[in-house]
């Protein structure tokens, strides 16, 4: 068993450090929210006071974090993990994009650090149950090193060596899925103000061709029955989208479509606010629609 250190334990980072205890590693971890590193601390987790102190006792320091711009200041600025004494390896848990991807392996590379791209997907509940998709870009050595610390979270995909090609993976997923949320919020607001039920309809979809994992899963868990809390902030997904539609546009892909699923995000944001759950797409659908899409 591994001596790990964690940067980032918040809503995703709290369960897997939780399975990584539970595996029986021991964890260093550090957060700027004390209440969530004080309740990984009764669970037998080291706390400490910075990522370069995490960075100092560690190896293998794993971060989890909401934006690029924050990942890249805990890799790379004043008391980040590149100025710990024992680390060798970083490995981002974030989705903070290939562009960003880049600019830390290079700062890591220089001070003899690796840097792992690996994205998760599955959101609060797979991580909870180890059943993430963890997609992962780093030296292939490196990655045969950590596949039996990564298997903790779930299920594990190699992307290949390049710096960013997990990140764009990720990119991709949630791109689709906040789509699939936007058009199944459309398209229910159509069927509940011509009379159907929003229940019966969703069960046709989902033995039908339309189906999706908006159908399946948001739908009802958290829009049917009018509670809105899937787990994952607008703010967080409108970020993600808006980090694919600028990568593909900067490689020269066309993003019609992703365009206008980012602009209804930014909507969303606007009127709901940055954390309200991201299923509050449907809301905005409602408004506009004037219908309940419940069920």
């Amino acid at each position: 068993m591994a001596l790990l250190g964690f940067v980032g334990v918040g809503r995703m980072g709290a369960p897997m450090v939780s399975r990584l205890i539970e595996a029986g590693h021991q964890l260093v971890i550090f957060d700027t929210q004390k209440q969530a590193t004080d309740a990984l601390a009764t669970k037998g987790a080291k706390v400490v006071a910075s990522p370069k102190a995490v960075a100092d006792e560690t190896e293998i320091v794993f971060v989890s974090l909401p934006t690029p711009d924050i990942v890249k200041a805990v890799a790379l600025g004043p008391d980040g993990v590149s100025e710990g004494g024992r680390v060798r390896v970083m490995v981002d848990l974030s989705t903070s994009g290939p562009g960003a991807a880049v600019v830390v392996a290079k700062g890591l590379a220089e001070k003899n650090i690796v840097s792992v791209d690996s994205p998760v997907s599955g959101g609060i509940k797979g991580a909870t149950a180890g059943t993430l998709a963890v997609m992962v870009s780093c030296p292939r050595a490196t990655f045969d090193e950590l596949d039996p610390i990564l298997k903790t979270f779930g299920k594990i995909f190699f992307t290949g060596e390049k710096p960013g090609l997990a990140q764009t993976a990720k990119l991709v997923n949630n791109l689709m899925a906040a789509a699939s949320l936007v058009i199944t919020s459309e398209a229910m607001a159509m069927g509940v103000k011509a009379g159907l039920d929003a229940r019966v309809l969703i069960d046709i979809v989902n033995v039908s061709s339309g189906r999706s994992s908006a159908t399946e899963d948001k739908f009802p868990r958290a829009v049917l029955p009018g509670t809105f809390d899937f787990g994952f902030a607008t703010g967080l997904s409108y970020k993600d989208v808006r980090l694919c539609v600028d990568e593909a546009e900067a490689m020269g892909v066309p993003m019609v479509v992703g365009a206008a699923v980012r602009q209804m995000l930014a909507v969303t944001q606007a009127r709901f606010g940055a954390q309200s759950d991201f299923t509050s797409i449907a809301k905005v659908l409602e408004e506009w629609a004037g219908v309940e899409i419940r069920g």
